[in-house]
């Protein structure tokens, strides 16, 4: 009899984690639904990946070293920020979509998943940091000439960063999942892409502003002379730390 009651206190434990984890399994799913119908709705299904699927913008003449934030990151790298004229034009250009040239380099991430992708490039992160520092020195070098500065490369909108996300030595500073993230995308470009660093940067802050939209679109609209503060329906952050 005894054994009976632990049998079936076991069986109610069983069944109530099930549905626990079912709910958060909707849960999930339901957020996901959130942000991409979000994304459709501010951005228009007319410009889903005509504008980011590659590196388009003339960034021949960019000195990446002169960059020292992140809001001169995207007056630097995002010359088409000239042309806007309102808040619209700025969630159009500076929220991504589509498939990068580079998905299946960089382990099949794409926009139109950003938590999945940041999920991945998350847990890359080790692996590829690891294997340039001990078998790519030129490589090494050359991801923390541009990672070790204030140019952007962090997640200083969740975590309190500032611009610059690694120390000189290559150590990251702060450890929720969009900073290894970045992190990755950038490190894992300069492995696998002949992009110059401004190439490359401007990726990170493509990456940057699908997790960080209200910030990043926020930024891109002062920088070019626009008000900001109808910015509210977009989210301030996707994916958790």
């Amino acid at each position: 009899m005894k054994m009976q009651k632990i049998t079936d206190k076991y069986e109610n434990f069983m069944m109530a984690a099930i549905l626990l984890a079912g709910v958060l399994i909707l849960f999930n799913q339901v957020q996901l639904s959130a942000i991409s119908s979000s994304f459709d709705s501010l951005t228009g299904a007319a410009s889903k990946g005509s504008i980011f699927l590659g590196n388009s913008a003339d960034l021949a003449g960019v000195d990446v070293t002169q960059i020292t934030s992140t809001a001169m990151a995207i007056a630097t790298l995002f010359p088409e920020l000239n042309g806007i004229n309102n808040e619209q034009d700025a969630i159009t250009l500076m929220i991504p979509t589509g498939t990068p040239e580079y998905s299946e380099a960089l382990g099949g991430i794409t926009f139109d998943d950003p938590v999945t992708s940041m999920e991945y490039l998350a847990k890359w992160y080790n692996t590829i940091n690891s294997e340039i520092k001990e078998n790519d020195p030129e490589t090494w070098q050359r991801y923390l000439n541009l990672a070790a500065a204030p140019r952007g490369i962090s997640c200083e909108f969740c975590c309190g960063l500032n611009a610059q996300g690694i120390t000189a030595e290559g150590k990251m500073m702060c450890g929720c999942k969009h900073q290894p993230a970045l992190l990755a995308v950038t490190i894992g470009l300069m492995k696998n892409t002949d992009y110059t660093d401004a190439q490359v940067l401007r990726e990170a802050m493509k990456w940057k502003t699908i997790w960080f939209p209200r910030n990043m679109v926020g930024l891109a609209m002062e920088v070019a002379g626009t008000d900001p503060s109808q910015l509210k329906e977009l989210p301030g952050m996707v994916g958790g730390c």
